[in-house]
């Protein structure tokens, strides 16, 4: 099965990370995350929207560590002094996917990790689109299915199938947004 780290940018959007966990779900890849991570993604949530109520951010948490209970990388310290980013802060993120075995490294941010790290320990650096996207071409019935059912769980507010496809557009998501579409 495929293995991916999913960095703090990907969980932080909604709507990509409930796309990446209803994929996961149907078990098209196995996540992983650490709780440097999860605090990465909660801080910035909370900076950039301060209504927000921390407690709904840790039952998401909770909820994520419940769903997927062997995604929390653990004892990945231990690999960051030998990791050279142009950021030494994303260090934690190659280390935890180099722990996990990872064979991806989700991010939005890939200018920040170099291609040559990613290539040297066998872990492929790659945008959300692009992740979902292969996910899907190799899995088109099961990711079909996990869409439809991301659809109908959406309340607050509820989304019809094209308003959702439109907003996984506005995160990124033009091309597996549009392998959605197609199916």
């Amino acid at each position: 099965m495929i293995k991916a780290l999913l960095d703090a940018n990907v969980l932080y959007p909604a709507p990509i990370r409930d796309l990446l966990l209803s994929l996961a779900e149907e078990e098209l890849f196995k996540p992983f995350w650490s709780r440097q991570i999860h605090e990465e993604w909660k801080r910035n949530l909370l900076a950039n929207r301060p209504e927000l109520d921390p407690l709904r951010i840790d039952r998401t948490i909770l909820l994520m560590d419940t769903a997927f209970p062997d995604a929390n990388v653990e004892g990945f310290e231990h690999r960051i002094p030998e990791l050279s980013l142009s950021d030494t802060d994303d260090r934690h993120v190659l280390a935890a996917a180099l722990e996990a075995s990872a064979h991806f490294l989700v991010t939005v941010n890939l200018k920040d990790f170099d291609s040559k790290a990613g290539q040297k320990f066998n872990v492929e650096i790659i945008h959300p689109d692009e992740f979902v996207a292969l996910l899907i071409s190799e899995n088109k019935e099961a990711a079909a299915q996990s869409f439809e059912r991301m659809v109908a769980r959406l309340k607050n507010p509820a989304q019809s199938k094209q308003e959702t496809l439109k907003t996984l557009e506005n995160c990124g998501l033009i091309e597996s947004a549009k392998l959605l579409r197609k199916m």
